[in-house]
């Protein structure tokens, strides 16, 4: 049974069209992978049927009675509820219905027998619906769902205003999850989850019995819970049955026989111009090379997919640091309370540290110590000498109304406008891209521009928290190539195994130093 029928859809920003003539179908029970490159539209494509977006053209049709999940990378939550509140929400139909039941129960003593007799039937039916959908065991759920992605460790009643970015995120995921929609729609799911709950909320989607559409650029968690694949390349939407690896020996095998076909017909043709240029003029050739201009007017012309700019990532590397980068001395970092034990930590030049662990045990806050962008809660922090630092971090707080041009500007007010392109353009963002505002850029599109402006500026150590979100596949691949060629120091924060563990020298795990129970 069809849920989602969308045909014929067409969809740009200003003279920048990035969805044309898509069709797709979703079936009850598929669990489809939505991929394609940075800025190819598959945010956009989730916010138009979900109706947060209209579309130029185009027609979104769900069946009848659908509940449908979003998880939405920009959701806002409210300010003065707890974690719990927002995860109660989830069942706000069940509690409306338990509402009307006791005012049903308070309005028997006043009524004749017959509408005695309709109050009870209506209120069995709603004891009914309660019961099958577990309604008095409702607290017990929200347990298991945040044990599952570790809101239990940050705290139920933990207001979430106060809440990180990644935070958030995890508590309108265990929302969603909460819900069990007839579909849900992921949009990048295992952004600021740590491994112990991406292997979780991998197993919850595989017995998931539902349909759900996920974004996603963790191929390893993709291949594992999905068995459909659409492509959106070059405006163009596309179906592939299986898992990733799958879709790419297919991809591949299609494009090679495409520019087999293409070179082919490109022969073809310089053949029939070159004979209608000798022949025309000529009276006995002169019918052969009308019909061959008649061949060439006719042909249905082969065109290769536009090459995308690939981002070329590198490093400036600074004068040469101290032996010594930092040490810490008996250091408890933490805000309103403590979240380490007393670090005694020292990283030297040219090491390469990758830090992990579960979320909310502070690895965040500990780039923030060092970095002295907060104070410590108790110790020390030891910097060495001749540092010059790159930091990364892991999410943008405001809108940014600049455009790609003024953001790098702002950073390096010397450039030429066409050294400013220059270097957007290595970071794999086209034309289009470079004049729009930060804003409306996708987040791996965003995440470029940020890296832009780290890897122009001299460095001896980069501190990078959580870089590969929303990075796409080739991006990360790149930015792992120029991290292992970078001689400077490195301290990674990265819940994404098949990256940090080619880019660190060690591996510094955070569970050994919290004072939290994980």
């Amino acid at each position: 049974m069809s849920i989602l029928n969308v045909s014929n859809l067409n969809h740009g920003f200003g003279d920048r069209e990035i969805l044309k003539n898509v069709n797709f179908r979703l079936l009850k029970g598929e669990h489809v992978g939505l991929i394609g490159a940075n800025g190819e539209g598959k945010s956009s494509f989730m916010n138009i049927i979900t109706g947060k977006l209209e579309p130029d053209e185009g027609q979104i049709e769900w069946s009848k009675r659908v509940r449908v999940g979003y998880l939405d990378q920009h959701a806002s939550l409210e300010k003065g509820m707890t974690i719990r509140d927002v995860l109660r929400t989830a069942f706000k139909y069940l509690f409306d219905m338990e509402a009307e039941m006791q005012e049903m129960y308070l309005k028997m003593g006043d009524v004749n027998e017959k509408e005695l007799n309709q109050l009870l039937e209506e209120v069995g039916t709603i004891q009914d619906i309660l019961d099958h959908n577990d309604f008095y065991v409702i607290d017990a759920k929200i347990d298991e769902i945040a044990k599952g992605l570790g809101l239990d460790e940050i705290g139920l009643e933990k207001d979430v205003h106060d809440l990180s970015g990644g935070q958030r995120t995890k508590v309108l995921l265990a929302k969603l999850l909460l819900e069990k929609p007839d579909i849900l729609l992921l949009d990048e799911p295992t952004n600021y989850l740590d491994e112990q709950h991406i292997e979780w909320l991998k197993r919850y989607l595989n017995d998931y019995e539902n349909a759900f559409l996920l974004i996603s650029h963790d191929i390893p968690f993709l291949n594992s819970v999905i068995n459909l694949i659409y492509h959106i390349e070059d405006k163009e939407l596309s179906r592939y049955v299986g898992d990733y690896d799958n879709f790419l020996k297919v991809y591949e095998a299609k494009k090679s026989q495409l520019e087999a076909a293409y070179n082919r017909q490109q022969q073809e043709i310089a053949d029939l111009e070159d004979f209608v240029r000798r022949n025309k003029a000529r009276v006995a050739t002169r019918n052969m090379a009308m019909s061959r201009q008649k061949k060439l007017d006719k042909m249905d012309v082969i065109e290769l997919a536009r090459e995308k700019p690939k981002p070329q990532f590198s490093f400036k590397e600074g004068r040469t640091a101290g032996k010594l980068i930092f040490n810490t001395k008996d250091l408890i970092i933490g805000y309103d309370e403590a979240l380490t034990k007393p670090l005694n930590l020292m990283l030297e030049r040219g090491q390469k540290i990758a830090l992990t662990g579960a979320n909310g045990l502070g690895k965040t806050t500990l780039l923030k110590s060092i970095l002295g962008l907060i104070p410590a809660f108790s110790g020390s922090v030891e910097l060495g000498d001749n540092l010059e630092i790159g930091y990364f971090e892991q999410e943008m707080k405001e809108n940014n109304n600049n455009s790609c041009i003024e953001e790098i500007w702002q950073e390096f007010p010397g450039w030429t406008q066409y050294e400013v392109r220059a270097a957007l353009a290595r970071c794999g963002l086209t034309t289009k891209h470079i004049e729009s505002k930060v804003m409306v850029l996708s987040g791996g599109e965003q995440a470029k521009v940020r890296l832009c402006k780290i890897m122009n500026k001299n460095s001896n150590i980069l501190l990078l928290d959580e870089p590969t979100n929303h990075l796409d596949v080739d991006a990360k691949e790149e930015l792992k190539r120029a991290l292992k060629a970078y001689k400077g120091g490195i301290l990674l924060i990265s819940h994404e195994p098949d990256f940090y563990r080619e880019v660190a020298t060690e591996i510094w795990n955070c569970e050994g130093w919290s004072t939290k129970i994980v």
